[in-house]
């Protein structure tokens, strides 16, 4: 199946939800209060983006954390800050076992400095989503921001966890606050975002625009460029994709989403090769369950089943991984196992996922999982449900075309899968072969 929405939901989930700038990565502090505010003592490492520095970087100042509070355990804000760079490494190791230390760390910094300590509130708040617990985000983010109106982390992660818990108009208000007390790219790509999934791609497109004049240092170079590239290519303009996901290369040649972007970009152009080589490079550093299954879908578009069954495998043991290591994964796990798995597994997680929160990814998922169970006519509910806030994805276009189509609405079947083609041609490498092939079996012009 097209695991584009997946990706989607994970750079809300994993990439945005992990808090993207501390105002500074330092040990011990954060510098996101208005002048005149309380401050924390802090122990300066740089000035630099949590999520925006290399691993090997990451590695290091991890590192020189835990020397410090081995010197210094009762320091409230260097426990909150090793807390938030374990969930950072999580997210760019595709490692989930960094998340229960995370856990620790934060509720070090919460026993030292049990009240006002909104950096450990905020990185909570990062942890809660990156482990998909959006409720639980959404309560600390809000109890950071109680303590800390400017909290930068924390505003972000109020934005994620109401995205995916499908309350569209109040991520909005939200991204608007935000963009408000705290400028910057970290709340210009989540508003653009929120914009996207109104139906608004070309709002979108302005405030990613407006991100990228304000990004000077490579690793913001990349990761606005980046974005600016997957706007591109979810509306099929493949080469605007490939011009951004170049930029974001040259300012950052090892920026995995962007090798991932390039990679999908070439598949959709039909340069299968290349983009199983860009591929394999990403999964080989970042083996997450949409990467593995895009390199799955790469395998099987060239005929190589046997390959492709392999990394379909992998991802399922790394959601088992995930599970084990406090990571709610009924999301990935419905949407792998509707297609490549056991479709019972796929219906029962996308159900339980339901049962959490209402976003236009569970509703998809949900609807998907239902018809591959054969039960075309509750799924198209769900199908309808996932395009409510005017959301247009190719794969969500493509689903919904092929249950009216199991339920004999012809018409109605062939306006969707048109659509969704002619929205992104290539939105998946064997879904939109299969979104051709329905069509034209409806006596489509494709």
């Amino acid at each position: 199946m097209p695991v584009r929405h997946l990706v989607r939901t994970a750079a809300v989930v994993v990439t945005l939800a992990t808090g993207l700038t501390a105002a500074a990565f330092a040990v011990g502090g954060s510098d996101d209060r208005p002048s005149g505010a309380r401050t924390t003592a802090v122990l300066p490492a740089g000035r630099a983006a949590l999520d925006r520095v290399s691993s090997e970087d990451l590695g290091k100042s991890i590192s020189a954390l835990q020397a410090h509070l081995r010197a210094k355990p009762k320091d409230a804000a260097g426990w909150a800050t090793l807390g938030a760079a374990y969930v950072e490494q999580a997210r760019t190791t595709g490692d989930p076992t960094r998340y229960p230390q995370a856990q620790k760390a934060l509720a070090r910094s919460l026993s030292a400095q049990p009240r006002d300590n909104d950096p450990a509130l905020a990185g909570r708040a990062a942890l809660d989503a990156a482990r998909h617990d959006f409720p639980g985000a959404l309560r600390d983010a809000d109890r950071a921001l109680k303590v800390n109106a400017y909290s930068e982390r924390a505003l972000a992660v109020r934005v994620d966890a109401l995205v995916e818990l499908g309350r569209y108009d109040e991520a909005y208000a939200a991204a608007r606050r935000a963009d408000s007390l705290r400028p910057g790219i970290p709340v210009f790509t989540r508003l653009a975002y929120v914009l996207e999934l109104r139906g608004d791609p070309a709002g979108a497109r302005r405030v990613l625009l407006r991100a990228r004049k304000s990004a000077t240092a490579p690793g913001d170079v990349a990761y606005v460029a980046t974005a600016l590239g997957q706007l591109a290519w979810s509306q099929g303009q493949f080469p605007r994709a490939r011009g951004h996901f170049a930029d974001a290369l040259r300012a950052d040649p090892g920026y995995l989403p962007a090798l991932e972007g390039r990679g999908r970009t070439h598949a959709a152009v039909g340069d299968l090769d290349a983009a199983a080589r860009d591929l394999e490079e990403v999964v080989r550093r970042y083996p997450l369950p949409a990467e593995l299954a895009a390199l799955g879908e790469v395998y099987e578009a060239r005929g190589d089943r046997t390959r492709a069954r392999e990394q379909y495998a992998v991802a399922a043991t790394w959601i088992d991984l995930a599970r084990a290591n406090g990571v709610a994964t009924d999301l990935d796990s419905a949407l792998i196992a509707a297609d490549h798995g056991d479709r019972a597994e796929a219906l029962r997680a996308a159900r339980a996922e339901w049962g959490r929160r209402h976003s236009v990814h569970t509703a998809d998922a949900l609807a998907w999982a239902l018809h591959r169970a054969g039960r075309d006519r509750e799924a198209l509910t769900y199908a309808k449900s996932a395009a409510a806030p005017g959301y247009r994805n190719a794969s969500f276009l493509y689903h919904r075309g092929v249950i009216e189509k199991s339920l004999g609405d012809t018409a109605s079947a062939r306006r969707h899968l048109t659509t969704a083609l002619d929205l992104n041609p290539a939105f998946s490498p064997t879904g939109a072969r299969a979104a051709k092939a329905a069509l034209k079996g409806l006596g489509g012009p494709r």
